[in-house]
C-alpha cells in the first residue's frame, strides 16, 4: 500500500481476529504492513489466520475474566512488544427478548463486549503510554446505534452504548499521550457469530437491505485501517458507521 496507509513495523493486537469481521481486520491491517497479533478463544481459527499470513501470532484469553485479559496483554507484550494499534473487536451478539430477559445474558454480553474492552484499553494503554510512541485504539461498535437493530438486543445495544461511551472517555484521557480512540460501527455482516447468533428470530429494521448492499468484512477493516493511519494522525473521538448506505433508508 502507499505511504498514507503504510503500517510497517507497527504492532497490532485485535480482538476475536480468528473469524468474521476480526478475521478481515488482520488480513487488512497486515496487508498494510502491521504485525498482527490476533486474542481470541479460538485458537484453531486464530492459527489459521496465522498460516495464512494475516497474523504474526495469537494469543488465548477469556474475555469475561479480568485476570486472563491482564495475563494475555502481559504475554502478548512479551512476546512480540508493545501494541502500537489496539482493535476491540470481538463481540456477542446473542439476542433474549426485553421481557424475558435474564441478569446473567446481560451480564454475559455486557462483559464481552463493554467490560473486555475497558479492561483491554487500560492495560495496552499503560503500555504505550511507556513505550512513549502514542498510539492508536479503535472499538467496533454496531450500526444498531443509529437504526440498524432488530427484536432481542437490549443487552447488546446497551453494551455497544456503553463501547461508544468508553471510546469518548479515553479518547479524552489518552489525548495527552498521543494516543487517539475512534469508534467504528458495523453494519450487517454475514459472520458466523451473526449467523450463528442465538435467541429469538431476527425481526426488524435490520433485515432491510441497505441501498449499497450487504457489507463484507474487508468494508469494515477499511474503516479500521483508515484511523490506524498516518493520514488520521488527528483524528479522535470520532465515529464511522459502514452500513451500506443503511441511515438514509
Amino acid at each position: 500500500m502507499s505511504g498514507l496507509f503504510d503500517l510497517s513495523g507497527r504492532l497490532a493486537l485485535v480482538t476475536g481476529g480468528a473469524s468474521g469481521i476480526g478475521a478481515g481486520i488482520c488480513e487488512l491491517l497486515a496487508e498494510a504492513g502491521a504485525r498482527v497479533v490476533i486474542l481470541d478463544r479460538d485458537a484453531p481459527g486464530a492459527q489459521a489466520r496465522v498460516e495464512a499470513g494475516a497474523a504474526i501470532g495469537f494469543v488465548e484469553a477469556d474475555l469475561t475474566d479480568e485476570a486472563s485479559i491482564v495475563s494475555a496483554c502481559a504475554q502478548v507484550a512479551r512476546q512480540h512488544g508493545t501494541p502500537w494499534l489496539l482493535v476491540n473487536n470481538a463481540g456477542l451478539q446473542h439476542r433474549e427478548m426485553l421481557l424475558d430477559g435474564t441478569s446473567a445474558h446481560w451480564q454475559r454480553i455486557n462483559d464481552i463486549n463493554a467490560r473486555a474492552p475497558f479492561l483491554l484499553i487500560r492495560e495496552v494503554a499503560k503500555a504505550m503510554i511507556s513505550a512513549g510512541e502514542g498510539g492508536r485504539i479503535v472499538n467496533c461498535a454496531s450500526s444498531g446505534l443509529v437504526g440498524q437493530f432488530v427484536q432481542g438486543l437490549a443487552a447488546y445495544m446497551a453494551s455497544k452504548a456503553a463501547l461508544a461511551g468508553l471510546t469518548t472517555a479515553a479518547a479524552f484521557e489518552l489525548a495527552e499521550h498521543g494516543i487517539t480512540v475512534n469508534t467504528v460501527l458495523p453494519g450487517g455482516v454475514g459472520t458466523p457469530g451473526a449467523i450463528g447468533a442465538e435467541g429469538p428470530p431476527p425481526v426488524g429494521p435490520g433485515n432491510r437491505r441497505p441501498p449499497l448492499g450487504i457489507c463484507t468484512p474487508r468494508d469494515i477493516a477499511s474503516a479500521v485501517l483508515y484511523f490506524a493511519t498516518p493520514m488520521a494522525r488527528l483524528v479522535t473521538n470520532q465515529v464511522i458507521a459502514v452500513d451500506g448506505g443503511f441511515t438514509v433508508t
